[in-house]
This record gives C-alpha cells, structure tokens and sequence, in this order.
C-alpha cells in the first residue's frame, strides 16, 4: 500500500487528473443536463400578418418552452430549415386566420414537427403545442360567447395539425442506431489511438521511430492510416447490421457518408494521437481520453439529450467533438435523407475544420526525441 501510494505522489500529473477531472466533469454534466426538452427552436410562416395571427404566436413564445428564431416567407423555405436542423418545429398560419376568426369560422393552421430527434422529446413537443393550441381555442371561443350569447352555434376556431417529418411513428430505433454507431467509432478510434504513441514509449521501441529520417507528419500518418481501414471496417459492418437486424436504412448518399465518416475517423484519430502525445502512461492517456472525450461525447453530442437547452459553456464544449458534428451528419443522412451540401455550414465544414485541426495537433505535439 505504501508503495503504491508512493507512485502515485512521485506523479503529479497523475495525481491531479485523478483528482480534478471527476470534478471537472461533474461540473460539466451536472449543468448540460436538465432532461427538459425547453428551448425547442420555432419558425412561423405567417400569410396572415395580422394582429389575430400575431397574438396566436405570441402563446407559444411567451415560454421558455419554444425559441423563435426564424420568421419565413414560405413553407419550402420552412422545410429547408427543418431539414438542415436549423429548426425543430414550423407553424404555418393561413391568409384567411383572423377573418375565419371574426366570422365565427374554423382556420386551419399546419404545425410540422421534425421526428428525427429524441422521440421522447418529439412526443413532448407534440404534447406542448396541442396544448397551448387548445388554450387559444378555449379563449377565443370565451370571447366570442360573451360577443353573442349562444354558445351553440360556435365552432372550434382553430383547427390544428400536427405533422411529424422523417419519423412519424416514433421509432426509437431509427433514433439511436445513427447515434450507436457514431459513439461506437468514437470510442473505437480514442482508445486506440490514444495508446499508439505512449505505447511506443513504455515498450521502449521509441528511439526505432526516432532515427528514422520520417517527418513527424508523416510518423502520425503512418500511425493512423492502420486504425482508419479497420475503423472503416467496423463502420461497413455497423451500417450492415444496422439494416438487416434493426431495419434502418441510409436514405441518403452512401457514399458522402463513407467520405465524411473517413473526416471524422481521421479526426477522431488525431484527438487520440494528441493525448498520447501529452501523456506519459497509458494509465493516462486512458484516464483523459475517458473524461475529456469518451463520456462528454455520450452525454453531450446529442445522443440521448438536447442541446438547445445547455447552458453556453456546455454546448461549446461538445461543439468542439467531431462526434457532435458526426453525430448530425449521421442522422442527417441515415435518417432525414439529405446531402452533404445540406448540412454543409452546419455540419460538414465544422467537421472538416475540427478534423484538420487535430490531426496538426498532434503533429505539432510529437517531437522526435525522448
């Protein structure tokens, strides 16, 4: 025992990640997960633009339930948000809402609702709008009684549909296989790479790579490609099991979601190089691979919780994993059909740029001498 303890104090970078980084990411957690599904994003499209239509809208913002963030023209431009995951709900308001209102008539307003998130979330939404819909109805037929006294002779004034987009049964499946599969690669290519380097240094076979006259780019290089092609392996057999035993299907381009998942491999990749760059143990590079990526990337990115409603450190901190960005990617493709380009300012650069810059990390990290 008191050796052991020895070892541990003689290492004081050991020593302070044992102690500060459970801290740290109880703080990190703690605060990025609320489990409420508030600050859904909303756009309107709103044909009417009168006071009626104004006040419908004002009902569901006047909560922190729905964010508004977009004011739209029309409803393809509506989908287009919806699509690029820019928005999660769209209410559509016709011309004819407070004339149909005034007359004592029915307006029909069109809410779509985007079922390629949580469905448990999808559902609340759901569950949030009829509400607050049904509320608007009960007030303005409250209204339109005391205007006339006859009661029998009122229609419900507003008739709402709810369309969920891209998964309208709720299928939890077709939620969480894309967000398997990219956690999986994510663990699959830290832990791997994150003991390439240390590995090399502890079996004492550092000093053959380091009289080698190979640039350090090109050692990194070297050091990654071998763990790319069986990353990509494993992700051909993911996708395949996904389909036959799941029954999900890439609706999308299979082969821009080859291109971006090599991105995001070699990313991952260079996120793990650089932490055994800066570790002097495997003990180490486990331990931070662990807390700084491993957990936050399953907690964080999006795979069980939203991210609308972190608070700004925390969701900054998950946009700087390329699973994140992957993350999107996936469920962009696999599941809502787009392409590349769709999800390009999004997504793609981000992941593109986030990739680039580890991987020159970890070739800035290395230096060839012991």
């Amino acid at each position: 025992m008191r050796k052991e303890v020895r070892h541990i104090l003689r290492d004081p970078l050991t020593l302070l990640l044992i102690l500060a980084l459970p801290a740290s990411l109880l703080v990190l957690l703690g605060y990025g997960i609320t489990g409420e599904s508030s600050g859904v994003t909303l756009a309107i499209v709103d044909f009417d633009k009168s006071d009626s239509s104004r006040a419908y809208v004002q009902r569901f913002t006047s909560s922190d339930d729905f964010r508004l963030i977009q004011d739209l023209s029309n409803v393809k431009e509506l989908e287009r948000q919806i699509e690029i995951d820019k928005v999660d709900v769209g209410i559509i308001i016709p011309e004819s809402f407070e004339c149909e209102l005034l007359n004592n008539g029915t307006s029909n307003v069109m809410i779509l609702l985007d079922g390629s998130s949580n469905p448990t979330d999808s559902t609340t939404s759901q569950l949030k709008l009829t509400a607050i819909s049904e509320m608007a109805n009960q007030d303005i037929l409250m209204k339109q009684v005391d205007k006339s006294g006859q009661a029998h002779q009122l229609r419900m004034p507003i008739n709402t549909t709810v369309q969920t987009l891209y998964n309208p049964n709720g299928n939890v499946r077709l939620f969480m296989i894309p967000g398997l599969i990219t956690i999986i690669l994510q663990v699959q290519t830290i832990l791997l790479a994150a003991l390439s380097i240390v590995r090399e240094r502890e079996q004492g076979t550092m000093e053959q790579l380091i009289v080698t006259p190979i640039k350090s780019w090109e050692l990194m290089l070297g050091k990654i490609i071998p763990y790319l092609i069986v990353c990509l392996l494993n992700l051909f057999l993911l996708l395949w099991m996904a389909e036959v035993m799941f029954g999900v299907h890439v609706m999308g381009n299979m082969g821009e979601l080859i291109g971006l998942s090599v991105i995001f491999i070699l990313g991952s990749l260079g996120m793990g190089v650089l932490i055994s760059n800066i570790s002097k143990t495997q003990m180490q590079a486990v331990y931070i691979s662990v807390f700084l990526v491993i957990i936050p990337a399953v907690i964080l990115s999006g795979l069980m919780f939203s991210r609308e409603s972190m608070p700004a450190f925390t969701y900054w901190y998950s946009e700087l994993l390329p699973v994140t960005q992957y993350l999107e990617i996936t469920r962009g493709i696999i599941v809502r059909g787009v392409d590349a380009i769709t999800l390009l300012y999004t997504s793609t650069i981000p992941l593109i740029v986030l990739s680039v810059g580890y991987f020159i990390a970890s070739v800035f990290a290395f230096r060839k001498h012991l």
